[in-house]
């Protein structure tokens, strides 16, 4: 099986931490690591990571970052290391919480396997009969009005940019856009397939961008994203909006134009 890393970013998560899904998980994976990034907690979230780093050192690895910058800057060192490693062929990003089983990596690597054509598996949190999806109201119509806005500024008919499970094919393209610092902190999942659209060269860059409607997906108590933080995020929509217009990306086709754009998975 080809080789996938896996970055968990990790902000004071010692009291959410369950090392024991994550190594039970990997026993059973043997084609895929997991590269905690510990953004300068302050509680005990370090030495919580290399309790689990120690059970599996082979497979786990905990990269600690000591001053704090946010999730966004997370996920980028994180991929950045796991990409010099040099032997991944897939590379992503899981929130540590969970909200995401980890046996839907599987299902998201399953994707990028059939379809050589795809680089980025998107996981979607879509109420669908046969799906256990359940998030709180208030978070799932403001999380509507923003993905309305963001599918706006990118011109894909995306249906949630905000999940966070994604993963990516291993390209040259990939290792270019997480060069630069992301600018948005709270929406950094916005600027990136922004960054990726802008830098394609293909001509129909929205079929390499695959939405997969996740089978189980729950709110977990303790997140740190609150609905005030909704305002922030618009701020930066805009900001991405403004840096990486439409009409400046290479090869792309808008919808409407002709050919694929960013599907979901409806099986």
């Amino acid at each position: 099986m080809p080789e996938c890393v896996i970055v968990v970013p990790c902000y004071n998560e010692a009291r959410r931490l369950r090392g024991e899904q994550f190594t039970k998980y990997l026993q059973g994976t043997p084609h895929i690591s997991i590269l905690f990034v510990n953004d300068g907690s302050t509680d005990d979230t370090l030495q919580v990571l290399r309790q689990i780093e120690r059970q599996l050192p082979a497979r786990i690895q905990v990269l600690h970052r000591p001053v704090n910058s946010g999730k966004a800057e997370s996920v980028r060192a994180g991929l950045l290391h796991a990409l010099e490693g040099g032997t991944a062929d897939f590379v992503g990003y899981w929130d540590a919480d969970l909200a995401t089983p980890l046996d839907a990596i599987n299902d998201l690597l399953e994707l990028l396997l059939a379809h050589n054509e795809v680089d980025i598996v998107l996981g979607s949190r879509v109420k669908l009969l046969g799906r256990d999806i359940e998030r709180l109201a208030v978070r799932h119509y403001l999380g509507r009005v923003f993905a309305t806005c963001a599918s706006v500024v990118l011109g894909l008919p995306i249906y949630d940019t905000q999940c966070g499970a994604k993963i990516f094919r291993v390209t040259p393209n990939l290792t270019g856009i997480l060069q630069e610092p992301f600018s948005s902190r709270w929406i950094f999942d916005v600027e990136l397939l922004a960054r990726f659209l802008q830098s394609s060269d293909t001509e129909k860059a929205e079929v390499k961008i695959y939405e997969f409607p996740l089978y189980r997906w729950r709110d977990v108590p303790g997140s740190k994203v609150r609905p005030l933080d909704f305002l922030t995020a618009a701020k930066e929509l805009l900001a991405i909006w403004r840096k990486y217009p439409r009409n400046s990306r290479q090869g792309t086709t808008r919808p409407g134009e002709g050919g694929q754009t960013g599907r979901r998975e409806n099986s």
